[in-house]
């Protein structure tokens, strides 16, 4: 009997635990409330659209926002954010390549075209020989700012997608290239002659794209996207969220806000 007794209460302690795991996962997979890590403009403007939205479908929009381009991704990685948007597609295929993570993205949102400003030329021609030119350091931002200065005609460049100022092939004008942290771009500008500036950081130091010497071209493959866990992907506040981002209400906001400066993807 004792035996018996034994047994019995083993498998209801068995079922018991694997009730609590269960009831576990189905919290984890249907979870009300998403926190989202964001750049300040025009990523978390853009979420600030998307909360109401999300509400309607019972679900809250929890906002945390950075300043940089890679604490958004190791707090990713580590479960600190159920999802990030601040970044374009090559960016996050190569820091997730070279971090190891396991990263990926659910839509691409929007553009911002990259582009060349300075406080001390008005035009292209007016750059003279020996100009101080920045542009940001980490290898695909780096790689897209250069493209523009070949775009512009300042440079040449040999062919490929991870280009360096090293892979210069002709510089006239013998521009001394720097590469430099992408949010300090904006606060040094007026200490070189110009700098190829990503549209987030120049729009939060009110740069306007009209008064760029020089702009990416609209084609850009460099679309900013919603980057989750892979294991994350198909999760129903995941699906939830990147509808949101995709609707015609964020379409109707990116078009009337930023009058160009920013191009849905969608």
């Amino acid at each position: 009997m004792k035996k018996l007794l034994s047994i019995l209460l083993s498998i209801v302690v068995i079922f018991a635990l694997g009730g609590c795991g269960t009831k576990k996962e189905a919290v984890e997979t249907d979870k009300k409330i998403i926190t989202v890590g964001a750049s300040p403009v025009p990523h978390k403007e853009i979420l600030e659209v998307v909360k109401p939205l999300l509400a309607k479908e019972g679900y809250t929009l929890k906002i945390v926002e950075f300043t940089d381009y890679v604490t958004p991704n190791t707090a990713l990685a580590e479960k600190q954010l159920d999802a990030n948007f601040f970044q374009h597609v090559p960016y996050l295929k190569e820091f997730s390549k070279e971090k190891g993570l396991d990263l990926d993205y659910t839509v691409k949102v929007h553009i911002e075209p990259m582009a060349l400003y300075s406080t001390k030329y008005k035009k292209l021609t007016d750059i003279k020989d020996g100009s101080s030119i920045a542009i940001p350091n980490d290898p695909t931002n780096g790689a897209r700012a250069l493209r523009v200065l070949e775009k512009a005609g300042l440079l040449k460049l040999k062919s490929g997608d991870l280009i360096s100022k090293l892979d210069i092939t002709e510089n006239k004008k013998n521009l001394k290239i720097t590469e430099l942290e992408a949010p300090q771009l904006p606060r040094v500008l007026k200490d070189l002659d110009a700098a190829v500036i990503n549209s987030n950081y120049a729009m939060e130091a009110n740069l306007k794209l009209t008064d760029a010497l020089a702009v990416e071209a609209k084609d850009s493959p460099y679309a900013n996207v919603l980057a989750v866990r892979k294991e994350d992907k198909n999760k129903p506040y995941i699906k939830a969220l990147s509808k949101a981002l995709t609707s015609p209400e964020v379409k109707k906001f990116i078009a009337e806000k930023y009058k160009g400066a920013v191009i849905p993807a969608f």
